[in-house]
């Protein structure tokens, strides 16, 4: 019964915080000014955090991880920067998801028309115009489960959900000396349906299908074909890991990375890694077993405190990034 309860508080929350976004987004164009804008998110319980003035990069040390609620650290921080730009962390933080339509050197709205034809995109909670000629398409946050960012570069369209943030409007772009706001397009007049961001991503940018590489004339010295198709299940989550052990155990047996790449990488793509997310994890793997050696021969606290550094190496990943 408390399980259920929780469950249904926890809902509640993310559709208020979706609410509260939508609702102040609908009163901007009274012409509200953005420490005001900030303070109101935040009073209504939708975490924010400054950027600097005209550009994505954030103020504090920690990013989106600073974004708070606290309205009297929300309004020193715009004291101190009154020009600063308005962020908010996306997915449950917020309550709030987005898709972005990019239109640097792939415009990406020719793919969010297939997906609109595809019944893909419902009438999203609002849409802003960005100060490139983008937009931002916010959605409410799945309440069912975790929504991790990604980007579709090849067909222009980006998504951020958990462990990402957004830049909002009434927040300025400074573009070839002009200053150029992010304005709300549309606000939906009820509530809005959630985004199937999954679908999304393999409708836009499917997956290859994972065939096995073919072991070199001398055979492989391990059962690389295994460690290929674990890595290949791995769910969301557990991919890096998954990629990182499997190479570590190549590089104990005498792999080269290379051969690490060939073998674990359509693999690995398959799980949902990008190209320089795998290179990045195969390299820290072999790096690992260079400093360590191989794991019959390292202490286990050692290895398993290797496995934790390097993991949060190679995890890094969009999640820092802002729209």
């Amino acid at each position: 019964m408390n399980e259920v309860r929780d469950a249904r508080a926890a809902h509640d929350l993310i559709a208020q915080r979706a609410s509260s976004v939508a609702a102040v987004f609908a009163r901007l164009d009274m012409g509200l000014p953005l420490p005001l804008v900030a303070s109101e998110l935040a009073r209504l319980g939708v975490p924010v955090f400054p950027c600097v003035p005209g550009g994505k990069r954030p103020i504090p040390q920690r990013g989106f991880h600073d974004a708070t609620t606290d309205t009297e650290r929300v309004a020193a921080w715009w004291r101190q920067r009154p020009d600063a730009n308005l962020a908010i962390p996306t997915g449950a933080a917020s309550g709030v998801v987005v898709v972005d339509v990019d239109v640097h050197g792939v415009n990406g709205y020719a793919a969010l028309e297939r997906a609109s034809v595809s019944g893909l995109l419902s009438e999203p909670l609002a849409v802003v115009t960005t100060p490139t000629g983008g937009r931002h398409l916010y959605y409410p946050a799945d309440v069912e489960g975790e929504q991790r960012s990604w980007q579709a570069g090849r067909v222009g369209i980006d998504f951020r959900g958990d462990g990402g943030y957004i830049i909002a409007p009434p927040s300025l772009r400074t573009l070839d000396g002009h200053r150029v706001p992010y304005h709300v397009e549309t606000v939906a007049d009820g509530p809005a349906g959630s985004l199937a961001a999954q679908r999304l991503r393999d409708f836009l940018d499917p997956r290859p299908i994972y065939a096995p590489v073919p072991a070199p004339s001398g055979g492989w010295p391990l059962d690389v074909a295994r460690l290929a198709s674990q890595v290949a299940r791995r769910p969301e989550g557990e991919r890096n890991l998954g990629l990182f052990k499997a190479a570590c155990r190549m590089a104990e047996h005498g792999h080269s990375p290379h051969e690490a790449l060939d073998a674990l990488g359509p693999a690995a793509g398959q799980s949902g890694l990008g190209e320089r997310e795998i290179t990045r994890t195969v390299t820290s793997a072999y790096r690992h077993v260079s400093t360590y050696g191989p794991r019959r021969l390292a202490p286990v606290r050692g290895v398993d405190a290797g496995f934790a550094r390097d993991e949060r190496i190679v995890s890094v990943s969009a999640s820092g990034r802002g729209l």
